[in-house]
């Protein structure tokens, strides 16, 4: 019985070493800046130098900013579009990766590809492709609205941003939907079968009712991450053209850092993380209520 409880006590104790050292980073690099960033926001800071407290005056500015206004409008229509496109996409993928097809395997390996990635790096070479390919390719078939850059017109710019941030995230949520449609018993199609149930009806009533839980988690991921948009628009627009592209980590990031407003982007970052909190609170009790009557 007592070596059963100095077993049981070196087990916790070798956990607890473990544990600790983890617990130490995340509060350094993570806790610790939020806490400081959260103090700053009541104060006039510029990132250097000394401030004064200020008060609420920083949060009460936010909603008379039209600059802070339209980047919220912007990363919220981002967000919307790319959510639903790449759901889709990432579905009808899904679908077709998890059928019994030859070397399926391959193309599983072939579509994660865009998910390993850099975000940059992917920017800078997309944002090559529309400054040069395709305007040449659009000048050459005499198509107008091709042959200068979409990146250059605020009406099209945002456009850009979305087909590599969706391109890029298609990947993993395919490879999630794959792991949903694989959890679903084949006897459950062949019940189905024998009541009719076929194409559309049967991803209706059968397949997509046993992967909800699957399709919340990536519509949580994918509002959360296209909210936080910022390496994309680094590397392809800066913001502009005319500020018409400008999310608000990119405007937390331009104007906390180099514009002499870390006092000010931090009241924005603490409320941006505020409603990315609640958005992401609202998915899941809405689809938690979902799963509950399906």
């Amino acid at each position: 019985m007592m070596n059963n409880k100095k077993k049981i006590n070196n087990r916790e104790r070798t956990f607890l070493l473990i544990t600790i050292p983890v617990l130490v980073l995340f509060f350094c690099f993570n806790t610790l800046p939020l806490i400081r960033g959260f103090i700053y926001s009541f104060t006039n800071f510029k990132g250097y130098g000394s401030y004064d407290w200020v008060g609420l005056r920083n949060y009460t500015d936010l909603f008379t900013d039209l600059r802070v206004g339209k980047s919220y409008l912007f990363t919220f229509k981002y967000a919307i579009v790319c959510t639903i496109i790449v759901n889709l996409l990432s579905l009808i993928l899904a679908l077709g990766l998890n059928a019994k097809i030859k070397y399926k395997s391959v193309l599983r390996g072939i579509y994660f590809i865009p998910n390993i990635l850099g975000g940059l790096v992917v920017g800078y070479i997309f944002s090559f492709f529309f400054t040069y390919i395709l305007p040449a390719a659009g000048q050459a078939a005499g198509i107008e609205w091709l042959s200068s850059s979409i990146l250059s017109k605020t009406g099209t710019a945002w456009f850009g941003i979305v087909i590599v941030g969706a391109w890029q995230s298609i990947a993993m949520n395919t490879i999630i939907y794959i792991s949903g449609l694989q959890t679903v018993p084949e006897d459950v199609y062949e019940a189905g079968a024998l009541d009719g149930a076929t194409g559309w009806a049967r991803f209706k009533n059968l397949t997509f009712p046993l992967i909800i839980p699957f399709f919340t988690i990536n519509l949580v991921l994918c509002m959360k991450n296209f909210m936080m948009v910022f390496d994309q628009i680094m590397a392809l627009t800066s913001g502009g053209p005319a500020q018409s592209t400008e999310s608000i980590s990119f405007l937390i990031y331009q104007n906390g850092m180099s514009g002499g407003q870390f006092g000010f982007q931090s009241a924005n970052a603490v409320v941006f993380f505020v409603v990315i909190v609640a958005i992401s609170a609202f998915q899941l009790r809405t689809m938690g209520k979902k799963e509950e009557q399906l």
